[in-house]
């Protein structure tokens, strides 16, 4: 094969893959090989120069950069939309079109209205020629260089009968996606982020250095025809599209054709169920009269067609202002800062407070107190503030110079529903209260991990009746468990005298308990039944756990701690910042008041025995007559660790049927495999 004709084969190939990738949605390579083949031919071009035309795929890479765009006038006007924003609005404009040709109903093409840039574009015998943006509709800007780098847009047609002169009409939008992956790359340059994919778009199409243009990934949808000189037209808009789509232009997939106006609210309705769910944004539908004769008939009116009308969904963005910034305090104690906000309706509905997420998004947005800010809501999502308006932000007079009215927001230092020190989490964005015991806020949480099986293990003290408890007064703090009555519990919804009795026979039974499930119970951050009880083992006693965390110098009562095996500084600071809140030391206090008891011994004994002693097991497989927990329990008992995955630290894996991965790691790295009897062995215990 010639270069000439592999150089045809490759422009052939790469306008197939882009069709099927851009247009029929069913890509049959992998972005590799699509890259392996533009190379190819790339360096083809690159030793014969001849071979490089208007339209191969390697024209979308972008050349100098220019000086500025030029003028593109349209020989078709660029013309604007009437928009409908109600439902009355959508069934006046079905009449009026009904009436004007004197039928009974009309057939539309709908689809959805893409929130991005319209342009239009030129082809001459099936070749991109040129391309522009809609301006002010009559004279628009040359972008020629910069939507040759879109991939969606084909630079030369498919088919062989293809007109002379070809002008279409679409949208060019930047995909969810692409957008998030634009924003993390401005994140990581240090970079100012875009607001939306729309401005993200518009701001890539409009660069004078096609270069940047391709290196943000753009899309198009195909959405009309405003000329076809030297070719046959279809008889309608949704045969037009179909035609385009045979072409080589990707079209919405959304289309569709309805009949009159309840047609068309069902295809509204249907639209914005979906909206959220969609790769892209879009702010309404597009509903057009789908003869073409019939579009002749009615005409214009002004700048807009009477054959045409978009039905706008409820604004997802507005502006208004900031009133104040308040602190929330979720389930887990984790504190949001929410802007509290002068109303706005948004999204189809009135807003007055929106998320600010955490304190590093409130400093990255620079939002204070007075902004105006820019609130978004689409579909269901709660409101979030998008960011600050700086010019105009309030001023005052300070020593003759303006300055910004308001501070930079702080996250408190105590928590503002329990007054709990707040607690920054190591590496993380979150700040947390640490009164898990107290903090009305947490209260359900923490009420319901205290009495799971893992912890104090309650039968029958459930989400719904922790609920309604909390709700009527019956429950503040785990504490207060150990003191309800048959008397209290019969007057709650739905709770019949026997329920009553049978909870609390479970909670009597529950105070009678170890001290892992003590402290697992208590709901320390980052403590979890494993560091529960290995915090157990270490201390021997609550009160000697206590004693390490609140010692007066910090460094010593952190490195205390960390003394226990596989305890780090996260989980240690955790553990003294709950124990020096001395409402959490109350709760304790009171629980051992209600007669919660716990076995404990001295910690030298602990550590002095056991055959497993310093041994880190894994379990993996059913074993003939152990469950997973009677092992670990078994493992535990004789001063060994049970570790969920096996690494070179493993010095036994004890399989059972069907092991599985981690049977194959622990033969891969030469550790020792044991079965029940082996393990049984290990231990000193024999079958029951």
């Amino acid at each position: 094969m010639t270069a000439t004709e592999r150089a045809q084969a490759l422009r052939e190939l790469l306008n197939r893959y882009n069709i099927e990738y851009y247009v029929l949605d069913s890509p049959t390579v992998p972005d590799a090989e699509y890259d392996k083949l533009f190379r190819e031919l790339e360096s083809l071009e690159n030793e014969h120069p001849a071979l490089r035309t208007p339209d191969s795929p390697t024209q979308r890479v972008g050349g100098r950069p220019l000086d500025a765009f030029e003028p593109a006038i349209h020989a078709v006007p660029m013309l604007s939309l009437n928009n409908a924003f109600s439902d009355d609005d959508l069934i006046s404009f079905d009449r009026r079109a009904r009436e004007a040709l004197g039928v009974e109903s009309v057939s539309y093409d709908v689809g959805p209205k893409f929130d991005g840039l319209a342009i239009t574009l030129i082809y001459r015998n099936g070749v991109f020629e040129s391309g522009a943006t809609r301006g002010d509709g009559s004279t628009g800007e040359n972008v020629t260089a910069n939507l040759k780098t879109v991939r969606a847009i084909p630079l030369r047609l498919r088919g062989d009968r293809l007109p002379a002169l070809l002008e279409v009409r679409g949208e060019v939008l930047m995909l969810r996606a692409d957008f998030d992956r634009l924003n993390a790359d401005q994140d990581a340059r240090g970079d100012k982020r875009f607001v939306n994919p729309r401005n993200a778009a518009a701001g890539a199409l409009r660069q004078l250095d096609s270069r940047i243009t391709a290196s943000r990934r753009l899309n198009f949808f195909a959405y009309g025809i405003a000329r076809c000189e030297g070719g046959e037209m279809p008889a309608t808009q949704s045969g037009a599209m179909a035609w385009l789509k045979t072409l080589g232009f990707p079209v919405s997939k959304l289309a569709a054709r309805v009949d009159g106006a309840e047609g068309l609210l069902d295809y509204y309705r249907h639209i914005g169920e979906l909206r959220p769910t969609l790769p892209f944004d879009i702010d309404g539908v597009v509903y057009k009269v789908d003869s073409f004769a019939d579009q002749e008939k009615l005409g214009f009116v002004s700048r807009a067609p009477r054959w045409a009308i978009a039905h706008k969904f409820p604004a997802e963005e507005a502006l208004t202002v900031v009133e104040g910034i308040d602190v929330q305090v979720g389930r887990t104690g984790a504190l949001t800062p929410v802007a509290r906000l002068q109303p706005v309706f948004v999204g189809g509905v009135t807003v007055t407070n929106a998320t600010l997420h955490n304190l590093d998004e409130v400093h990255r947005k620079d939002v204070r107190v007075g902004d105006t800010v820019i609130v978004r809501r689409a579909g269901d999502v709660i409101p979030e503030v998008v960011g600050a308006l700086l010019e105009r932000r309030p001023k005052e007079t300070v020593a003759g110079e303006e300055v910004p009215k308001y501070a930079p927001f702080a996250m408190p230092t105590t928590c503002p529903v329990c007054g709990s020190h707040v607690a920054r989490e190591e590496g993380a964005a979150a700040y947390r209260c640490t009164g898990g015991l107290v903090c009305s806020a947490q209260r359900k949480q923490a009420l319901l991990h205290f009495a799971s099986r893992r912890a104090m293990d309650i039968e029958g003290l459930g989400d719904k009746l922790v609920d309604q408890m909390v709700d009527v007064g019956l429950l503040r703090t785990p504490a207060d468990i150990y003191k309800l009555g048959i008397l209290k519990l019969a007057e709650l919804e739905r709770m019949a005298e026997k329920s009553a009795a049978n909870l609390l026979a479970s909670i009597d039974k529950s105070r009678n308990t170890t001290l892992q499930r003590v402290i697992y119970a208590l709901g320390i951050r980052n403590v979890g039944e494993s560091t529960a009880k290995d915090l157990a083992r270490h201390f021997g006693k609550l009160d000697g756990l206590i004693e390490a965390a609140t010692l007066a110098d910090e460094a010593a009562a952190l490195a205390a701690i960390q003394a226990v095996p596989d305890v780090g500084p996260i989980v240690a600071k955790s553990i003294r910042d709950f124990m020096l809140e001395s409402h959490n030391i109350e709760v304790i206090e009171q629980l051992r008041a209600g007669g919660v008891v716990w076995a404990e011994s001295d910690p030298s004994e602990l550590l002095a025995t056991g055959p497993l002693l310093g041994k880190t097991l894994v379990v993996t497989g059913t074993l003939p007559s152990l469950s997973r927990d009677e092992a670990k329990a078994l493992i535990e008992a004789a001063g060994g660790k049970v570790a969920g995955s096996v690494s070179k630290k493993t010095d036994y894996v004890v399989a059972g049927e069907a092991a599985g991965s981690k049977l194959d790691k622990a033969q891969e790295l030469g550790i020792a495999i044991v079965d029940e009897a082996g393990l049984r062995a290990l231990v000193g215990s024999q079958p029951a």
